[in-house]
Order: structure tokens, then C-alpha cells, then sequence
């Protein structure tokens, strides 16, 4: 019912005593046209606050909360946007690293943040991930955030170390076939996309490797660069300057196209047909954060993700602009989450 419709039945309804008061509850003895007057100077007060709400957020440092450790995707572009936001709305947008439980530690911490627009998670596909993998969250993900602002989009680079005497993926399952159960390929942890591509790989292709997690992309791609693993399925962010040094071997990236830091690296599917991976990164709030703070959130991203600088550096890490509305990161999420969840159930993957 509106507003004003509602007050002007209550009005009504009230039966005025002439001591000032109606069946035990005091009300204030004033002309029926006087109180619908004041009511709805009322009814307007709430949106000129919103707005001026909007208008002076922030008026202090903002946290952004990613769940994993610094040097991986979601590090990374936590600071990008962070820098961004930081310049546009003269506040400091502090990046916090979190990890631990595949980010479920960081998103807690969010979901049970007050929603007033200062503490923010950078998520990503792990929890669309992690609705599923795990049987007990303390939280549903989809149910307890406000989506903000989807950013970025990125594919996986499978990467092996020079020691791997393998130049492409036919030559790569060709050797692992041969040292059954002797190689080892690392992963950002249980469940995560870049577990999830080596258990697409194994069931399509038959190979028997060892599966190494680690706590997050940064430490994987460290092991990977040490010999401790001899391949991965590496987010752009952390594997294309290493590709471009010469320190780890491009074999193909996990998108259906290629990748514009890496134009002369085939796709999986260009070999293993159907097989598609890659990730996503986006602001989320607590939910019931004001829509006001929301939305000015999603304008702000929305101009960087247009901001030449701010593409060429998403770029150079392979990674693309993934701009859009929050009920369009709403749907991504949503559909991202239906979409894992039935591989990690096909797969039978269960969280350590």
C-alpha cells in the first residue's frame, strides 16, 4: 500500500476520545487535513535522506575484504578498483586479505558486517563455488549479500613448468599417460575453479595426476615456479607475466576464445571440445545495504571500467571488463552458482 494511502487510513480509522485519547492510546487532537499535511512532509523526509546519504558517502575509509592472499586474482583486483574508488570518492578503500576456507572466512566476516557500505568483499566464482562444496556455511551467499558491481572476467592459463618436456595440451596428456600417478598439479585449494579444470581434465581425457591445493593462487603459482608442482591451472592475473618472462610454458587457456595477453595461445577446447572455464570478480555488500550507497558503488565502478588506464591494466593481466547493473551481477552469481553446483555433485568433490 503507498505511503500516503496507508496514513490516510489510519487517520481515518482513529476514533478521537475528547480527553485525548482513543481505546487506551494518547493521540494528539489535530484537524484530520492538519495531520495528513504533516504526514506527508513526512513521507518525502526519508528520500531527501537517502539522497543525502548518497551524496556524502563515504565520510570515512572503506574496508574491501578478499578472501584469499595477496598476489592472486582476487588481490589484485581488489586494489584496482580500490585505487579507483579511493581517487573518485576521496576516501580510502582499504584492501584486507582474508584467506582461508576457499574465502568463506571473508565472506562471513562481510555477511555479519553492518550494511552501512563500509565493509565490502571482493567475491568472486569460489562462492558461487562454495554454496555447493561445503554442507555447512553459516551463511547462504546469494541470500545474505547485496550485489554491487560485477568487474572483471577472467580466463585460466594451463601453465607448466620448463622441466615438463610438453609444448602442447595432446603432448602434455601424451607424457602424463606415460608417468601415471607421478605428476603433480597444483590448484588454488579444494574446490577451487583451478581444482575444478584438472578434474574436467582427468575425466576427459583419462590422465592420473596429483592433485596439490594450496591456499590460494598466490602460493600455487610460487610452487609451481619452484618445481613443486609441474603444472596448474593458472587465473591470467598470476601466470601471464611469468608466461611473457619465459618462466612457466603457455599450453592453452580454458576460454572459448583466445586471450588478447596471450594471442598466440590456442584454447583447451581446440583439443578436449566442451571444455570451458573461467572465473569472475565483482563488489559485494552485506544485505540491506542502503540502495542509494549500492548504486553509487556501481556508478563509480561502471566509469572505471570505461577509464582507458583502468581497461589497459585489467588488460595486461588478462583480464576483461565485465561491467554491468547489480540485479546483472545478481543473475551472474546466481546462475554461476547452479552452474558449479551440479559439477561438484556429478564429481562427487567434497571441502577438506
Amino acid at each position: 500500500m503507498p505511503i500516503l494511502s496507508s496514513i490516510s487510513s489510519i487517520a481515518e480509522s482513529v476514533s478521537y476520545h475528547p480527553s485525548g485519547f482513543a481505546t487506551g492510546r494518547a493521540v494528539v487532537k489535530l484537524p484530520r487535513r492538519r495531520f495528513l499535511h504533516l504526514a506527508a512532509g513526512a513521507a518525502v523526509l526519508p528520500a531527501g535522506a537517502r539522497i543525502a546519504r548518497a551524496q556524502t558517502y563515504p565520510t570515512r575509509p572503506v574496508r574491501v575484504i578478499a578472501g584469499f592472499a595477496a598476489g592472486g586474482p582476487t588481490d589484485i583486483v581488489a586494489r584496482i578498483s580500490g585505487q579507483w574508488l579511493s581517487e573518485r570518492l576521496g576516501q580510502p578503500f582499504v584492501v584486507e586479505n582474508r584467506p582461508g576456507a576457499g574465502s568463506n572466512l571473508a565472506t562471513e566476516m562481510v555477511v555479519r558486517a553492518q550494511a552501512d557500505g563500509y565493509t565490502l568483499l571482493l567475491g568472486g566464482i569460489p562462492n558461487a563455488i562454495n554454496a555447493t562444496l561445503y554442507d555447512n556455511l553459516s551463511f547462504d551467499f546469494i541470500r545474505d549479500i547485496a550485489p554491487v558491481a560485477s568487474i572483471s572476467r577472467d580466463t585460466l592459463v594451463f601453465v607448466v613448468h620448463p622441466s615438463v618436456p610438453a609444448s602442447t595440451v595432446p603432448e602434455f596428456i601424451a607424457y602424463a599417460k606415460a608417468s601415471a600417478g607421478q605428476l603433480s598439479m597444483g590448484s588454488g585449494g579444494i574446490g577451487s575453479p583451478s581444482h575444478l579444470a584438472i578434474e574436467l581434465l582427468k575425466v576427459m581425457t583419462g590422465i592420473d595426476v596429483v592433485h596439490v591445493p594450496y591456499r590460494g593462487a598466490g602460493p600455487g603459482i610460487a610452487a609451481l615456479l619452484a618445481g613443486q608442482v609441474q603444472a596448474y591451472f593458472a587465473s591470467s592475473v598470476t601466470s601471464v607475466e611469468h608466461v611473457r618472462a619465459g618462466k612457466l610454458r603457455a599450453l592453452a587457456v580454458t576460454t572459448i576464445t583466445r586471450l588478447e595477453a596471450l594471442p598466440d595461445i590456442p584454447t583447451m577446447s581446440d583439443f578436449l571440445p566442451g571444455f570451458e572455464v573461467s572465473g569472475w570478480q565483482g563488489l559485494v555488500a552485506p544485505k540491506n545495504t542502503p540502495t542509494e550507497i549500492i548504486d553509487r558503488l556501481n556508478a563509480e565502478i561502471n566509469a572505471g571500467l570505461t577509464d582507458q588506464q583502468i581497461k589497459a591494466r585489467l588488460a595486461n593481466v588478462g583480464l576483461t571488463v565485465l561491467a554491468g547493473s547489480p540485479a546483472d551481477f545478481g543473475k551472474l552469481i546466481a546462475d554461476e552458482t547452479e552452474k558449479w553446483g551440479k559439477v561438484i555433485r556429478t564429481a562427487n568433490i567434497k571441502a577438506e
